[in-house]
């Protein structure tokens, strides 16, 4: 099966599990924002993803063959030597680890957080929220993790699998379940957890639980809030009434904003009117 036949049938099974298991009952199927959000699906997940799953791979060929003949080696890594099960394992921890730290830089970094911030105005959670994030979001991660990740060297075969499992977790962490997964919730990021990090209050910090697949990460760096008694009062982040909420708004919005903001400084700064 191909990533976007993977795609496809997690979506359907999101879907069904959803209203099998819900977690907020009250919590209506056919919410608000349902249609931009899955817009963005069909932006982020169908169509920019695969379209750019060709563009980024040739890009990366070709930087890792500019690399080697300005002499810098990206082979010793022994990964592509192992079996199937050994390279997903390893590119798996290694990929969501640099996916921890990107996380980390789209909310420390301010013109990063304004692209981040389109992610961050849900405010009714569900799995299709996965998607909801601006195309600049696959740029940074793609970009940021190329470098390690040529070196790791694993198998296309393990790559697609650990792109499968990225996808489904990353629809787990956002959909309407109650789950916590007990102790292994100190390892696996889950629905529980992952709200929190969506918290609109300054609860536990304004940035916490940047993990993707594993929680580990925050264990480990302390940047894990998680009540387990309660969920957060509302979603969203400070200030999230500035957002449009049609699909093409909120795509222009983190462009528009910088320019609106640099204006008003440069009138700051001339006094002019």
């Amino acid at each position: 099966m191909s990533y976007l036949h993977w795609l496809v049938a997690t979506s359907l099974a999101f879907v069904v599990a959803e209203r099998l298991f819900a977690w907020r009952k009250e919590q209506p199927a056919l919410r608000a924002g349902l249609w931009r959000d899955l817009g963005f699906l069909g932006l982020n997940g169908h169509f920019f993803a695969v379209w750019t799953a060709g563009a980024s791979g040739w890009l990366a060929l070709h930087a890792t063959q500019l690399l080697q003949g300005s002499g810098v080696r990206l082979q010793g890594s022994p990964v592509s030597a192992w079996p199937l099960v050994g390279q997903v394992v390893a590119l798996l921890v290694v990929s969501d680890f640099l996916q921890w730290c990107v996380h980390n830089l789209l909310h420390r970094v301010p013109w990063l957080w304004q692209f981040h911030k389109v992610h961050h105005s849900i405010a009714t959670m569900d799995w299709i929220g996965n998607w909801r994030f601006h195309w600049m979001e696959i740029v940074v991660y793609r970009s940021l993790q190329w470098l390690p990740l040529a070196w790791l060297g694993a198998s296309g075969k393990a790559a697609l699998a650990v792109a499968v499992v990225g996808t489904l977790w990353g629809d787990f962490n956002h959909a309407n379940l109650d789950c916590g997964l007990g102790r292994l919730g100190y390892l696996f990021n889950s629905p529980r957890m992952h709200l929190w990090h969506h918290d609109a209050s300054s609860e536990g910090g304004v940035a916490k639980n940047f993990g993707i697949v594993l929680s580990l990460w925050d264990h480990v760096f302390d940047t894990a809030y998680w009540p387990r008694e309660r969920s957060p009062e509302r979603l969203g982040y400070p200030g999230d009434w500035e957002m449009p909420e049609g699909l093409l708004g909120e795509l222009a919005w983190p462009l528009v904003r910088r320019t609106i903001v640099a204006g008003a400084s440069a009138t700051a700064r001339t006094g002019d009117p």
